[in-house]
């Protein structure tokens, strides 16, 4: 039966409850308010899910899964954003300019088409290199992500739930929640056990929201949230796509997916945006950076030719040439082109990279925040030691632990599987969990009653079990101070007797001296019967009896101390930040390799004001006992000081911080939370991978840093040129349409930058993106290439094109002055193709050029084949038609000379750069 035909059974009044006939608030108001049944029959769904043949009808009905982030524009829209920049429309400008100066001053006759020809290649070169490597980027980046996928846990035909994309859910689908799921779109909760969701994605509260499936909302009368001042996300029995589930677990029925979400709504104005980062920062600065110059640049050419030359039309056309020639238009491009072959050098070091910006914010990390377990440690939790308070092995403390762990309804942790596997193990040896007893009959003899899930405030867990008999077992298990702060009562020798501060004293020792031993240790208590059976709450956890120890070893990896070395090797300094005991979180440290220099604690970290706690973690290398929001909060803080900070987690106590830092990193294995606050995704759970991928980053910012770099610095000094010919010269030194070729020229051999080699040390320690090492740089090596700029002026106005004119410029006529020009365009043009192919090598390494360090065969190839180009144009039919003139043997032995002085003097600033600045690039 299809959901159309289902309709006619339907109450008159409910055929209006659509998602397409009502508005997406009344559709969620009606939803929370309907009762299970009600909602089932109009989404002709059930408590066991749809029907295999009713997804397709539903998801055609309903509509798909995916929010407006999710939608792909066309191709061809794609390919005209790819023009879509402001270097673009100034050349643009220039050649409407160059054509309407064409159409009104010349003849029909002798009209030129060459200007405009040059732009319009100029443009469509780098708009599609620019496409293309967007769409090269973007495929890569998209075959990545599909690796690591986000699942829901549904229910189809009563199967009791299996995995699957977030895309296949439909309206209807009844999905199981617990502790680290995201929510897979809006449900209407029919049953809920403690189910505590974060709904800062949509709220930005950072406190957790209690969800529960009463049929009877009081957040919902008539369709409407209770109070005027109400929100949708107040609504107890509806949980929201994009929420992510702290504790606790549920089934709900799917009501809104995709764009009708609450959450696709939200994004719906922002399809296509991304969050800004500090790279995203470093471009715009640097684009403002040169956007002022321009805006200061091009006034005065334009007032320096046009009343030395006479020609103030062509001196706009000029002026705008040296502004667009002072700018790398293929930037954007080869940004693009560096991050996408970063993320492909990633995927063969078994790295995911889910944001292409994260590759750069990866490599300028100068501390990495990780959690401890699995991450520093196998990931492998043993349990060594199930003790009684006397410290001696207790089978009894093991059978409590072991209903406590195999009765809970959340995420089974690394702790409750190695309780239960433990609890397994030793019921087939001679001394079972209990007597006369496996763990199997256990699980028989007793069920599940209650459940007070864990979380990350409390600290402890607490399940009510139960048996034939009505009898009744509250057991808690948690950190040790958590569980003794609801313990009245010890247990020791058998006997039950106060909980004294002598009993306490001594309870806490003996756990001291197991955490010393690098172990974790948890506490267990009892109660018998308690009041608050299938109604339990927090306010039970009270006058419990404290039975044993549970005491676990997590060791830490073989290659842990390796990746620490290997990571200050590189600047970076690691912190561990772990909701685990200090005393673990220091052994471990001090296993690894880890200065322990400070530790600081979540009691501590909650006490200290902002200032404080900023004066506190630059020393502190361990955190422990945090909370997810205290997690955060030092990321924040750390950032606050300058810090660019990594996170690495794979927990749901860790998504919070992941989002604070510059760069979350988690892996395939971790909670759907985690994976999706991450930027960046490990297939291995090694820091060793880590630190492969931050030097890739590494490398990918040196390469897009000294693009910007050269560029911008050969630019700046054409400038300078410029407006010393523009003074002193009865032309131009070089035509608006010469300089932008000029300059396609050259940007065209740069295009092999992203390949380029990169010198081991430029990866030692973090990048981040420096405008004003950029402006620095300029300013130093721009005005250089400026001086042997005037040098070849003054030899081709006075040698060489006389010599080949038949005399100084005075003495010419209109031919003899046309020759001249010419013959000093062309000359300069081949001299500052030269310059700018050879600082690129002169000033890519801080090593001796072409001997210490090659760059990558393509960079040297298009190098070479710019510079060919150059050389030949003069003596081209092309050449002649841009008014360029064949240059005489002499000019190249000038020519040999200013190269060579050249390098020599860029050299000696090289040197005294980096004496200065402690770095090239």
């Amino acid at each position: 039966m299809t959901l159309r035909t289902l309709s006619p059974r339907v109450p008159a009044h409910a055929k209006k409850q659509t998602n397409a006939q009502l508005s997406q608030q009344e559709w969620l108001c009606h939803t929370a308010a309907a009762t299970p049944a009600e909602l089932f029959c109009e989404l002709n769904s059930g408590e066991e899910g749809l029907r295999a043949g009713q997804v397709d009808e539903a998801r055609a009905f309903w509509g798909a899964n995916a929010t407006a982030q999710a939608a792909k524009r066309p191709a061809p829209l794609r390919l005209l954003a790819a023009f879509a920049d402001p270097f673009t429309y100034i050349l643009v400008f220039i050649a409407l300019v160059s054509v309407l100066t064409d159409w009104v001053f010349a003849d029909a006759g002798s009209r030129d088409v060459t200007t405009p020809l040059i732009i319009g290649v100029m443009v469509l070169v780098s708009g599609v290199l620019r496409f293309v490597q967007d769409e090269k980027s973007t495929v890569a980046a998209e075959s990545l992500a599909e690796m690591i996928e986000t699942l829901a846990n549904v229910e189809r035909d009563g199967d009791g739930g299996n995995p699957i994309p977030l895309d296949e859910v439909v309206v209807g689908d009844v999905v199981h929640l617990s502790s680290g799921d995201v929510v897979p779109a809006d449900l209407r909760i029919f049953a809920a056990r403690d189910l505590f969701v974060s709904q800062s994605s949509l709220t930005g509260e950072s406190e957790p929201i209690e969800k529960r499936a009463s049929l009877a909302n009081p957040g919902a009368q008539g369709g409407t949230p209770a109070d005027g001042d109400g929100a949708l996300t107040d609504l107890a029995d509806l949980a929201f796509m994009g929420s992510t589930v702290i504790s606790g677990n549920a089934r709900g029925v799917v009501v809104a997916t995709g764009a009708r979400t609450m959450f696709g709504e939200a994004t719906g104005t922002l399809a296509g945006r991304k969050r800004q980062t500090a790279f995203d920062e470093g471009i715009r600065s640097t684009s403002r950076l040169l956007m002022r110059l321009m805006a200061i640049m091009l006034p005065i050419v334009l007032v320096t030719c046009g009343i030395t030359k006479g020609d103030w039309l062509a001196a706009l056309l000029f002026s705008l040439s040296v502004a667009v020639g002072l700018t790398p238009e293929m930037l954007p491009m080869l940004v693009t082109c560096c991050l996408g072959k970063g993320s492909v050098d990633l995927s063969r070091d078994h790295v995911i990279v889910k944001r292409l910006d994260a590759i750069q914010d990866l490599g300028a990390i100068d501390v990495l925040c990780t959690d401890k377990t699995g991450t520093l440690t196998e990931d492998r939790v043993v349990l060594e030691r199930h003790l009684d308070l006397n410290g001696n092995d207790d089978p009894r403390v093991l059978r409590y632990a072991f209903l406590n762990s195999y009765f809970s309804t959340g995420v089974k942790n690394l702790i409750d599987r190695a309780i239960v596997e433990r609890a397994l193990a030793e019921g087939t040896d001679e001394t079972p969990v209990a007597p006369g007893l496996s763990a199997e009959e256990l699980a028989e003899r007793w069920h599940a009653v209650d459940e007070l899930p864990f979380d990350f405030e409390r600290r402890r867990l607490s399940v009510v079990v139960g048996d034939a008999q009505g009898q009744t077992r509250m057991i808690c298990k948690g950190a040790i101070e958590e569980v003794l702060a609801v313990c009245t009562d010890v247990e020791v020798d058998g006997c039950v007797r106060p909980l004294t501060d002598e009993e306490r004293s001594r309870v806490t020792s003996r756990a001291e001296a197991l955490a010393n031993e690098g172990m974790r240790v948890l506490g267990v208590a009892r109660k018998a019967n308690p009041a608050g059976a299938g109604s339990l709450t927090v306010e039970d956890e009270r006058e419990m009896t404290l039975i044993g120890y549970l005491a676990f070893l997590d060791p830490p990896k073989a290659s842990s101390a390796e990746a620490i070395r290997a990571l200050a090797a590189h600047g970076v300094a690691t912190k561990v930040l772990t909701g685990d005991s200090a005393r673990v979180a220091e052994h471990v440290c001090r296993s690894i390799g880890i200065p322990v220099d400070g530790v600081l604690t979540g009691e501590e970290v909650e006490r200290l004001g902002d200032e404080e706690l900023a004066a506190r973690v630059q020393e502190a290398s361990v955190f422990a006992k945090l909370s997810p929001a205290q997690k955060a909060r030092v990321v924040r803080i750390l950032r606050g000081l300058g810090h660019a900070v990594g996170f690495m987690g794979d927990g749901v106590n860790d998504a919070a911080a992941m989002r604070e830092s510059d760069c979350g990193i988690s892996v395939d294995s971790a909670v759907d939370v985690a994976r999706e606050a991450a930027d960046i995704i490990l297939l291995e759970k090694d820091l060793m991978v880590l630190e492969r991928g931050i030097l890739c980053g590494r490398r990918t910012y040196a390469n897009m840093i000294k693009y910007v770099k050269m560029t911008v610095s050969s630019n700046f000094g054409n400038i300078f040129s410029v407006l010393v010919a523009s003074l002193f010269l009865p032309f131009l030194p070089m035509t608006a349409v010469q300089l932008l070729l000029l300059n396609l020229v050259y940007d065209l051999t740069c295009t092999a930058v992203p390949w380029d080699n990169v010198d081991e040390e430029m990866t030692r320690t973090p990048r981040r993106w420096d405008t004003i090492g950029i402006r620095g740089f300029m300013t130093t090596f721009g005005p250089l290439s400026s001086v042997f700029d005037v040098i070849t002026f003054a030899a081709l106005f006075f040698w060489v094109c006389p010599a080949v004119a038949g005399g100084a410029w005075g003495t010419l006529d209109a031919a003899g002055q046309a020759l001249f020009a010419g013959t000093f365009q062309a000359g300069w043009f081949i001299e500052s193709m030269w310059t700018q192919t050879l600082v690129v090598h002169l000033i890519r390494t801080e090593k001796v050029p072409f001997a210490g360090s090659r760059a990558a065969l393509p960079l040297c190839v298009l190098g070479a084949v710019g510079i060919a180009v150059a050389c030949v144009l003069p003596f081209s039919p092309i050449g002649a038609a841009l008014d360029f003139y064949a240059l005489p043997p002499m000019f190249f032995a000038l020519l040999a000379l200013v190269i060579v002085g050249y390098a020599t003097c860029v050299l000696i600033a090289r040197s005294r750069y980096i004496r200065k600045h402690g770095e090239l690039l």
